[in-house]
């Protein structure tokens, strides 16, 4: 499946933001991957809009799988101060986007015609 998502980072801390993914921790990330997170990227606004964009099998089983994980409670701690709703995990905060059009999905309907 593939799922976007949406988040808010202040805007006054998006320069932090990009430092800090820059280079995220090699745990972070290969907990990522084992965790079925794949084709995993971020995009951010200058005005503080940040879209998430993954393929995976169950978007609620990779997030539970990582929540589990020790290093994503640190990376969840560290980057919270960074949103705008920093009450919660960053990664508890995503507003899932409906996905209204595929051209790969729609190009294969086609050719089953």
């Amino acid at each position: 499946m593939r799922v976007c998502f949406r988040s808010s980072v202040q805007p006054g801390l998006i320069d932090e933001y990009r430092r800090r993914h820059a280079a995220v921790w090699p745990e972070m990330l290969r907990a990522l991957k084992d965790a079925g997170w794949h084709n995993y990227s971020l995009f951010l606004g200058a005005d503080g809009l940040l879209i998430g964009y993954l393929e995976c099998d169950d978007f609620d089983e990779v997030r539970a799988r990582m929540a589990v994980t020790e290093v994503n409670g640190r990376w969840q701690a560290e980057m919270s101060l960074l949103f705008e709703d920093s009450e919660r995990r960053p990664d508890e905060g995503f507003q899932i986007l409906e996905e209204v059009f595929n051209l790969d999905g729609q190009l294969a309907a086609l050719d089953t015609h």
